[in-house]
């Protein structure tokens, strides 16, 4: 095409094969007159999931999903993990497809830090319990930490990191234990931090945060065989 005329870059023709075309230049590269489509950027957006809305793409019953919180002509994203109808907080959304193979592998345990609001005031060694484990085999399920954030007089929020990623974790643990939860919001997934991003809100990833993650998930040994950190 280049022989015959036919690749013009700001109005000229290119004449020499192994011309180096820059970023900047792309967009007044032609053939037969027509532009390239502009090569498709990967966006990283952090998303402050509200209850009530399903971490999907779509849902058979009609109900409210994460994409209906972002704006029309969004590319394909994908969900990062995903987050009960009722649970809300940090959900990660991109259409980075090797780095979301790479965060849902499932030796890299992400971690995941939770704000839960139980029934009741839970006792140090129930707490304890959490850390140590409910259950066996592969329903064997732990906190990395579990922590009395602030109480009251009938409930208490707790301070839960885990990195499984079993069904309805957290609400089952807190189950077994006797103090049911009430309310739960994930505050961090690996580095990245919900802050002050309001509910039902997005934004994108700082290209700090992207490095960041991206560091980060290359460089996570996730755990051994036998569950346990390494």
């Amino acid at each position: 095409m280049i022989r015959e005329g036919r690749v013009t870059l700001a109005g000229q023709p290119i004449t020499t094969p192994g011309v180096k075309i820059g970023p900047d230049q792309y967009k007044e590269l032609r053939i037969d007159g027509e532009r390239l489509p502009l090569a498709q950027r990967n966006l990283y957006i952090l998303l402050h999931k509200p209850d009530g809305s399903i971490s999907s793409t779509s849902d058979p019953r009609g109900r409210p999903t994460v994409l209906d919180l972002l704006p029309k002509g969004m590319p394909r994203l994908f969900l990062v993990g995903r987050l009960d109808f009722h649970t809300e907080g940090v959900l990660l959304l991109t259409n980075d497809g090797p780095l979301t193979h790479l965060l849902l592998h499932p030796r890299f345990h992400v971690p995941k830090v939770y704000e839960v609001k139980v029934e009741g005031i839970p006792r140090p060694s129930s707490l304890k319990l959490l850390c140590e484990g409910i259950g066996s085999g592969k329903e064997r399920m732990w906190a990395v930490r579990a922590e009395l954030l602030r109480r009251g007089t009938k409930n208490a929020w707790l301070l839960i990191e885990i990195r499984q990623g079993k069904y309805h974790q957290i609400r089952r643990m807190c189950e077994h234990i006797g103090h049911p939860v009430l309310k739960l919001k994930r505050v961090s997934f690996g580095p990245l931090r919900l802050g002050r991003l309001p509910k039902g809100k997005w934004r994108l990833l700082k290209p700090e945060e992207v490095e960041l993650l991206k560091e980060w998930a290359a460089s996570s040994p996730g755990l051994k065989k036998d569950g346990s950190d390494n």
